[in-house]
């Protein structure tokens, strides 16, 4: 049995591309933090998850790293990259304790959206927008480009009066969604098939004041109702081609969709081909590291 001063922590060291899916992964089954370190030498990414006091049995602690570790090689079949490494040791409670918050500090994910901890007052400068957001949930999406990317888009559309009505497709923690209320939209609709999900970004919108404003819900994307100014889904590109005609249902006539989650080259090309051929028109593409993100426009506007 083990010392119950000793906890578990997750090492995984993978392609830079794998970082997002994992980390999202992560944070689902452990439920706790994920740090995510510099790259190394050779350009490979470190990220570290520890198991929350509930997981600490043993067979469950067997069942959660075998979990992780067959995502782990399915993942790397989806993106035809190098399986990534996957190592476990203890460490003591009173260091994780003491030394956690210090990784965890306010950043501004884009110009202007700052995301803060729950425990910093953080003091907003003139014309910035703050999200507080447990750094379990913060950490490990806040930082990925493909939401950076999404946010910038979001951003466009929601400013320029194109997005009063929000659909945030595969939520997550909320932070696309918060964001759009943020800049404007007068109703914000957050859906995702992970209780989890759900329930994390519940609490997020209700710690941020944004329970008038937007909803989130479990909802099948198939039992939403249309009419949306603006829908975004961050989701890997397979999955936005399967979806690929419920989301254009979705948007009104002269509605845009922002999409993410998608690798720049062939998986981009891809995209914009599968919905142009549902009547939109690609209005921009933005890139960052390997990931682009799409704007595109239903019919003519």
């Amino acid at each position: 049995m083990m010392d119950q001063n000793l906890r578990l922590k997750l090492s995984i060291c993978t392609d830079p591309v794998l970082v997002e899916p994992i980390s999202d992964f992560l944070l689902g089954v452990t439920e706790s933090a994920v740090e995510i370190d510099v790259a190394d030498q050779d350009g490979r990414q470190y990220l570290n998850a520890y198991l929350a006091e509930a997981d600490m049995e043993e067979g469950r602690r067997r069942q959660i790293i075998l979990q992780i570790g067959a995502y782990l090689s399915e993942l790397a079949k989806i993106f035809k990259v190098s399986e990534p490494s996957l190592a476990v040791s203890e460490y003591a409670e009173e260091d994780w304790g003491s030394n956690w918050k210090k990784h965890f500090i306010p950043f501004a994910i884009v110009p202007g959206l700052v995301i803060a901890p729950t425990w910093e007052r953080y003091q907003a400068a003139p014309g910035e927008q703050v999200i507080v957001m447990d750094p379990g949930m913060a950490f490990g999406t806040g930082h990925h480009a493909t939401t950076s990317l999404c946010l910038a888009l979001v951003r466009e559309v929601v400013e320029r009066g194109g997005g009063s009505r929000v659909l945030d497709v595969g939520t997550g923690t909320g932070i696309l969604g918060m964001a759009a209320a943020l800049y404007g939209a007068t109703r914000v609709l957050a859906i995702d098939n992970d209780p989890l999900a759900v329930a994390a970004a519940s609490e997020n919108v209700a710690r941020n004041d944004l329970a008038t404003v937007m909803e989130v819900s479990a909802a099948a994307l198939e039992k939403v109702a249309g009419g949306y100014t603006l829908v975004v889904a961050n989701i890997i590109h397979d999955t936005l081609l399967e979806m690929a005609g419920a989301l254009a249902r979705l948007v009104e006539e002269g509605g845009a969709l922002v999409l993410s989650g998608i690798l720049q080259g062939e998986q981009t090309e891809n995209i914009v081909h599968c919905f142009s051929g549902l009547g939109f028109e690609p209005v921009r593409i933005d890139r960052l590291a390997e990931w682009s993100a799409l704007l595109l426009r239903k019919g003519k506007g």
